[in-house]
């Protein structure tokens, strides 16, 4: 199935969430080691690779916001208490929010640096939106990498719930991102438990 249902991920949403997700995370760990190397004449390179990627993780992103906005979020098992349900919307939109706002700033600080970050891979030239800035470029990076640290403990959330949901609840709601299967709504501890 390509789009989602009210118990179950479509290919489409679950391909983009594995994507996204090893993306991120790369780019936080390349990042991370980015600028903790050495410096060297070279690094210019390193940064405008990071930068082709996270324009590549804004476009998917954009992309993901548009196609879940008219696919139904596939629903929690229905003994999920309400503050539960509160913790995991809000968790959900902040990770979307915080991702897009990570390469925003990224590109801000692309623009700002002298030299940019425009040439994609060598294809083209990517459009900035600023100019040329010694210090607005500085504190782009800085509250870039600040976000990117936010993002990443918003990333071990996500990833604590989703392995409390597999091991501890034993429901689907992370093995459906995984298989596509939908869930059981409305199932008994039990039932679930076996169907996990």
């Amino acid at each position: 199935m390509i789009r989602n249902t009210t118990s179950g991920w479509g290919s489409v949403s679950r391909w983009l969430h594995w994507i996204l997700g090893a993306a991120i995370v790369g780019m936080l760990a390349y990042g991370w080691w980015m600028n903790h190397m050495p410096a060297r004449a070279d690094r210019v390179i390193y940064r405008s690779i990071h930068a082709d990627i996270g324009y590549v993780v804004l476009l998917l992103m954009v992309v993901r916001l548009i196609w879940r906005s008219v696919n139904p979020a596939p629903a929690l098992p229905a003994d999920t208490p309400r503050w539960q349900r509160i913790a995991a919307r809000i968790s959900h939109w902040a990770l979307y929010l915080v991702t897009i706002l990570v390469a925003t700033l990224g590109w801000a600080h692309s623009g700002a640096h002298k030299p940019d970050y425009a040439d994609w891979f060598g294809l083209f030239r990517v459009p900035q939106i600023t100019s040329p800035d010694k210090a607005a470029a500085d504190a782009f990076e800085e509250r870039h990498i600040f976000m990117a640290y936010v993002l990443l403990a918003l990333i071990a959330i996500h990833f604590a719930a989703a392995l409390w949901h597999y091991f501890i609840k034993r429901d689907r709601v992370m093995a459906r991102m995984i298989d596509g299967e939908p869930g059981q709504e409305g199932a008994t501890p039990a039932a679930t438990a076996d169907a996990a």
